[in-house]
């Protein structure tokens, strides 16, 4: 079985949260909104559909995106559907479906950026960070 690989363009609906595992990996959660719009040649009049995705980015690519991303910016995700069941703080089990991002850079079509190679040389300072929920638990990103 395939993942389900997905691309989503919209805008960053919040400050993506980072926080770290007991194991201390990092993971950044944030929401993107994608807009569709079109032209209903029965009224002649412009359409427009919202769908809303949380994304789930881990490790390195989690931490570039906290240092990196604000409210507002415009966004190119790839990454696969995840669906994941857990039980929520009530004792309610819940089930989301969320893209975890293999990769996550600006449209460039309605901004310009400037590149910074980040350098890994020991790990960050997870004491300014939160720990993560413990429905992400230790999950492999791929």
């Amino acid at each position: 079985m395939s993942d389900a690989q997905v691309t989503l363009v919209g805008n960053l609906t919040r400050e993506p949260d980072l926080r770290y595992t007991a194991g201390g990996r990092g993971v950044a959660s944030f929401g993107i909104a994608c807009n569709r719009r079109w032209m209903d040649k029965a009224t002649n009049e412009w359409k427009e559909e919202v769908s809303f995705f949380n994304v789930t980015a881990w490790a390195e690519l989690g931490e570039n995106c906290a240092a990196s991303l604000q409210k507002g910016n415009r966004l190119i995700v790839t990454g696969r559907l995840s669906q994941r069941n857990y039980t929520d703080r009530e004792g309610n089990e819940k089930s989301v479906t969320e893209v975890v991002a293999d990769s996550v850079g600006p449209d460039l079509r309605w901004a310009t950026c400037e590149v910074t190679r980040t350098e890994r040389t020991s790990s960050p300072q997870q004491s300014q960070a939160k720990p993560a929920d413990p429905v992400y638990g230790e999950e492999e990103p791929f």
